[in-house]
Formats: structure tokens, sequence, C-alpha cells
């Protein structure tokens, strides 16, 4: 077999491989778990291993977002740190690294702590890596799932919550942290 087949073969399993793990993700059986109370309930684990409650962020906004450090989208980190530099007292930015896809965020949470600072000093809340889809599908994305009907097609998808803790909407990938589209949700 010639190197070029072989190369071939290779990419055409991987891109099988990735289609796959997709769309199991994205399967449903129908059942999807009770999804009761309010997104201040939720306690999580961050990148440091500190529980952290999301009841401390009443009165603020909340873009909950699911990170990751290999995407062609990695460079969102520069807005979201921009974001909570310029309106920190005004909205929290919560990021979640996530693995869902194409294995982008392979990393331990020292890893990708250490990413994120050295490549966009970020200082916005870092959380634990969790899934954000399918069957391990953490609690919090289950709840931000049934508020929205929105799950994450892919890196860096975003969930913005209002002050009294009500999801104002689910933004794609493709929309930056700080179009127009988000910011005109905030009152600033």
């Amino acid at each position: 077999m010639s190197y070029k087949k072989i190369v071939l073969l290779v990419i055409g399993i991987v891109t099988i491989m990735g289609l796959a793990a997709f769309f199991a993700g994205n399967s449903s059986s129908g059942k999807k778990r009770p999804v009761t109370g309010s997104i201040y309930d939720f306690k999580m684990k961050s990148l440091e291993g500190k529980e952290i409650q999301l009841s401390q962020y009443k009165g603020k906004y909340m873009m909950i977002v699911n990170t990751a450090s290999k995407c062609g989208y990695t460079p969102q980190y520069a807005d979201l740190e921009k974001l909570h530099e310029q309106f920190g007292d005004k909205i929290a930015v919560l990021g979640f690294p996530a693995n869902n896809f194409l294995w982008q965020e392979p990393g331990t949470s020292t890893e990708i702590a250490t990413f994120c600072e050295k490549n966009y000093g970020v200082k916005f809340q870092m959380f634990d890596k969790i899934s954000v889809k399918g069957k391990d599908k953490a609690p919090l994305y289950d709840w931000l799932d049934a508020k929205t009907g929105e799950t994450p097609s892919w890196n860096f998808c975003k969930y913005l919550i209002s002050p009294e803790g009500e999801v104002l909407g689910f933004f794609p990938s493709k929309v930056t942290p700080m179009d127009q589209a988000i910011m005109s949700k905030i009152a600033l």
C-alpha cells in the first residue's frame, strides 16, 4: 500500500471516529434527566479543586462557556478575558473545559490552567473539565439544555444568564464573547 493511500486511510478512520463520537454524544434515547431548581443551586469544582457555589454570582450576569485549548475558537479566550477585565463587576465569565469535540481539551486541570494563563492571561473563573453533552453530561448543562433547548454543538458555545438567574440566550461558537448579539442583552 502506498504512503498516500495509508495517509488517506488514517484520515478516513479518524474522521469516521470523530463523527461517530459527535453523533453518539448528540443522540438521545428520548430520556432526559429531570431538571429542576435554579442556576444558583449548582456547585462546581474549580480547576484548583475548590468547590464554587454559583449562588455567589447572584446579582451579576453570567456567561457560561465550554472551552478547549486546541480548537480554532480557542483565541476567544482573549475576548472572554477582555469581557472579564472591562465588565467583571457586572458579569462573571465562567469557563468549563470540555473534551467532547474531537478531543480538543485533552489536558489535566493543571495543564489547562497553565495554558490559559500563559497564552491568554486568563483571570476569570475556570472550572474542572466536564462533559457538556452525551450520557455523561454535567447536571449544569442538563439544566441549561432544558432551559434553552440548546446543547453545545462545538467548543466555545455560550449561555448568558441574567442577574436574576434567568437564561437570556444561547450563542454558538461563531458568536464572539463581545459580539453585539450578546452585548445588547447586558445592561452595562
